[in-house]
């Protein structure tokens, strides 16, 4: 057989890999193994292709696309002039490249902010502030700060573009790593994120992959496209122009991811109106929302957003704690596969909330007005469920949960999916397809389909 494809994720717990027939976009097998940081993390791959290469004798030599979130994934910092605009406008850009912001600065970098930065170890600085041929101060100064306190680390400048070539002299001299994007904010009213998220995946692939001494073969680094989260989304991107607007919540041991692409109302999209707009294509991370890790945050977070009552809390709250002393639980009675679904829809329902926008009544000196904030999801035609949890249970399980995450019935006004179809990725085929993308984009899309269809393979 020709035209085989290994598509691998090497995620922080598990890594997961999948056989595909580019030829006719059909996926043949998946296989999984943990993902071995303790030695060589290609170990676990070639644990996973030995096996493929058991039934197919082609895969033992078949080409490999990879991406990755282990070892912490992708770790971003922001740095940019006012904290409402340029800096949250850098935030959603990171998030959409498949990286975790682990801090945000605005107005400079003084010693604190500085402190603040090394602090938290991201593996990318995004650098933004002003418009095209404004304020210009707080870029220079904040790369002039990098450049005096020995900042080793890869910078992607993406601000005012009358200063990024002095700002890019700044840090040639001092001998920091850059990459040159355009400016996130170009003008008051616009938000331009994909030439930054493109500089982002350069960095990551340039410094970040190679950096985390992942491996010592040079292979890794030659198979590893692009951060998980960055692959999936460009996954998601291809779906919706199969299917529209289309929403992906990934719940995780450890956080619960939300990607989604929706068209925008024009109104929603000035920054006249919300200080810094929704983007169509987008991605929050819930780092306090998942199954194992955090799941006694994802009891206390559905507590305070009203999905678990009081009536329930202490059971949950127990089960949750189980949870987290012991990450490799795999529930045996009812009661556990119950905790575990219950679960689910408390880190999917929380994230959904925090990811969309919201409608809400108003009364001010005009009288009574409705005031919409976020982003409007209520009109997603497909709302797709990834995740461990997911897929190793029964398929109404998944139904159940994606089901409690969406409906024209939700309180409080939350713009959530209201009448979605739901379709569970039980065999990693968005991570596969997203991979797949740019060298063989037949096949991507024969692959999203047949998971459409309920038949991936």
């Amino acid at each position: 057989m020709t035209g085989l494809v290994c598509c691998v994720d090497f995620g922080s717990t598990f890594t997961k890999a999948a056989l595909v027939d580019v030829d006719a976009g059909r996926l043949l097998a998946t296989q999984s193994h943990r993902t071995t940081l303790d030695t060589d993390v290609l170990d676990g791959w070639e644990a996973c292709r030995g096996r493929f290469a058991q039934r197919y004798a082609e895969a033992a030599d078949a080409p490999v696309l990879a991406c990755s979130s282990a070892a912490g994934g992708l770790r971003v910092a922001v740095v940019g002039n006012e904290e409402l605009v340029t800096a949250e406008a850098g935030r959603r850009v990171a998030l959409s490249s498949g990286g975790r912001v682990v801090h945000v600065a605005s107005g400079g970098l003084d010693s604190d902010a500085a402190t603040g930065l090394r602090t938290a170890r991201p593996d990318v600085l995004l650098l933004v502030g002003g418009t095209d041929h404004g304020n210009a101060e707080v870029l220079l100064g904040a790369a002039k700060a990098l450049a005096t306190s020995g900042w080793a680390g890869p910078v992607v400048v993406a601000g005012n573009i009358a200063a990024q070539g002095e700002a890019a002299a700044i840090l040639d001299a001092a001998g920091v790593p850059h990459v040159l994007a355009d400016n996130v904010v170009p003008r008051i009213g616009v938000l331009a994120p994909d030439s930054a998220r493109a500089a982002i995946r350069e960095a990551f692939l340039r410094h970040v992959i190679g950096g985390k001494h992942l491996s010592r073969r040079a292979d890794f680094t030659a198979m590893v496209r692009g951060a998980t989260p960055d692959v999936v989304l460009t996954a998601v991107r291809m779906l919706a122009e199969e299917v529209g607007d289309v929403v992906v919540v990934d719940i995780g041991g450890a956080t619960t991811d939300v990607h989604s692409v929706v068209e925008v109302d024009p109104e929603d999209a000035e920054l006249a109106h919300q200080v810094v707009a929704p983007m169509p294509v987008s991605r929050t991370v819930e780092g306090d929302l998942g199954m194992r890790w955090s799941a006694v945050d994802t009891v206390a977070a559905g507590r305070e957003a009203g999905l678990v009552n009081d009536r329930e809390y202490d059971a949950l709250d127990g089960a949750a704690r189980l949870r987290r002393d012991d990450p490799a639980y795999l529930p045996t009675t009812d009661d556990g596969t119950s905790h575990d679904e219950r679960l689910a829809a408390v880190a999917g329902g929380v994230a959904l909330r925090r990811h969309a926008g919201r409608q809400q009544v108003r009364f001010g000196p005009d009288g009574r007005l409705v005031e919409r904030t976020g982003k409007d999801l209520r009109e997603v035609h497909v709302l797709v469920g990834s995740g461990g949890v997911l897929r190793h249970h029964p398929p109404e399980l998944g139904a159940r949960v994606l089901a409690a995450c969406s409906g024209k019935d939700v309180e409080g006004g939350w713009l959530l999916p209201r009448a979605p179809r739901t379709v569970v990725d039980r065999d990693y085929v968005l991570a596969a397809a997203g991979l797949l993308g740019d060298e063989h984009p037949r096949a991507a899309r024969l692959l999203l389909r047949r998971l459409l269809e309920g038949e991936p393979r």
